[in-house]
């Protein structure tokens, strides 16, 4: 199925079917988002950034939230 495809059935949609459609495809959305960083916590594509907040926290240049 294309893009194309898919639009075309959203629009075709009830609003109930509507409502539904979105808070599944938010919750798929979400859930990617969060597999993926995972992934790439895992892949330590993060540790230079946290090195640095550390870094900056340890030097006292941080400010309470």
């Amino acid at each position: 199925m294309s893009v194309q495809e898919i639009e075309a059935a959203v629009t075709r949609l009830s609003a109930e079917e509507l409502a539904r459609f979105s808070q599944w495809f938010e919750e798929y959305a979400a859930d990617q988002w969060d597999r993926q960083i995972e992934a790439d916590i895992r892949a330590g594509r993060f540790d230079a950034a946290g090195k640095r907040a550390e870094a900056e926290f340890e030097a006292g240049r941080c400010k309470p939230l």
